[in-house]
């Protein structure tokens, strides 16, 4: 049965993030000073040490695992609260991987500006990282603990689409009652209660070479059956379905008196439902060349699904919204068109909140930043989720 906190213990909770906040603090500029491109293997391991070294350190965690990806370098789950009771666990997930290239770091160093601390990766999701294992540390200091065991598992290849993660997503969450996703929030500190699937697709495009002075009819321009089908595929958008198609990296030809023989691009999808995904993936590996003697090529398929806002969904943004209210903050909500491994446990029927984490601004950018001030308030909204369950 869910436990209805009093506001005393919420509190309590907020008052540890705050006199807490400059070790937090300090365990993310670690953590976004060891720099983690997704795929950088050995970056990956280093991040995953700092982990568990400071897990190591709360009385809470009865195990650490570090589990190796051939691919990216090491995902990490976290047990903690082991003996709580044999209920079915609370999972907290997130990743340890970025988009920004080794070197960026010195590029962009650390930096604090008033209430605001630069660095790459730290809103997307270090800082967020630091934030799930103090939520275990909160709980266990106050007393406020869950009644039910928690795993938090980081994985290090989400930023790539998660091809080995997955797998691990979805075992730890089809057993959980609850998945909470300390992705960044949306904007005003929004949960995300819905996000759109994704597919990844790709065209190749095969036609024939002739000089472009000489004999052109002879050529089968590549570029021309391509762009062609960019509009096709343009076409294929539908705003109110919550549909967009776009075509978003392509190259052809090889010198510029030459019909180009050879075109390519890849290709973005996003979707609200598994129906309208299905149907667009059906209609893109369907599509046929607008000149015969073209070879038109489509790879690719969908990536995520979507995460639908469903009842599971709504009652666990409640829950959270009733915990904010304790702390005096009203907690919005937002469907977003961004993608994140908490669509894995959406499909999975699974309650599931995203977008717990840390308020801030310009992921993937260069003004990637979080928001000091609110540090408090949304480690305080996290570990009342967990005790609450």
């Amino acid at each position: 049965m869910p436990n209805e906190l009093k506001a005393e213990q919420v509190i309590a909770l907020r008052d540890h993030f705050i006199a807490r906040q400059h070790e937090l603090l300090a365990l993310t500029c670690a953590l976004v000073e060891t720099e983690s491109p997704s795929g950088d293997k050995d970056g990956s391991r280093d991040v995953v040490s700092l982990i568990a070294s400071a897990a190591g350190t709360i009385s809470a965690v009865s195990s650490v695992e570090r589990i190796t990806s051939e691919d990216f370098g090491e995902h990490i789950r976290i047990r903690a609260f082991a003996g709580a009771t044999d209920a079915a666990p609370i999972v907290i997930l997130g990743h340890t991987d970025t988009v920004h290239p080794r070197g960026a770091i010195k590029e962009r160093p650390w930096r604090a500006d008033g209430t605001r601390i630069y660095g790459p990766g730290i809103f997307d999701m270090k800082a967020n990282v630091a934030l799930a294992l103090e939520a275990l540390r909160a709980c266990e200091a106050t007393a406020v603990c869950p009644q039910s065991p928690v795993t938090i598992l980081l994985t290090c290849d989400e930023e790539s689409g998660s091809p080995s993660g997955r797998s691990l997503v979805e075992a730890e969450a089809k057993h959980a009652q609850a998945v909470l996703v300390l992705e960044p929030p949306a904007s005003d500190g929004r949960v995300k209660t819905g996000r759109k699937g994704t597919g990844i697709f790709a065209v190749e495009v095969h036609g024939r070479a002739a000089h472009a002075g000489l004999e052109p009819e002879k050529g089968v321009s590549a570029v021309l059956e391509l762009a062609r089908q960019t509009i096709r595929l343009t076409n294929l958008n539908n705003p109110e379905a919550g549909t967009t198609v776009t075509v978003t990296v392509a190259s052809g030809g090889t010198h510029s008196n030459v019909v180009p023989a050879e075109a390519r691009a890849e290709i973005d999808v996003r979707f609200s439902s598994v129906a309208e995904g299905r149907r667009i993936e059906d209609a893109i590996l369907n599509l046929k060349p607008f000149d015969e003697r073209a070879q038109v090529v489509f790879s690719g398929g969908i990536n995520r699904p979507p995460l639908e806002r469903t009842e599971k969904v709504l009652a666990l943004f409640e829950r959270a919204r009733n915990i904010a209210g304790l702390l005096d903050f009203e907690l919005g909500e937002a469907s977003v068109g961004g993608a994140s491994d908490g669509n894995f446990v959406g499909a999975l029927g699974v309650a599931v909140l995203d977008g717990l984490g840390i308020e801030g601004d310009g992921a993937h950018a260069s003004h990637e930043h979080i928001v000091v001030d609110n540090i408090a308030l949304r480690g305080a909204l996290v570990a009342g989720l967990i005790a609450s369950l």
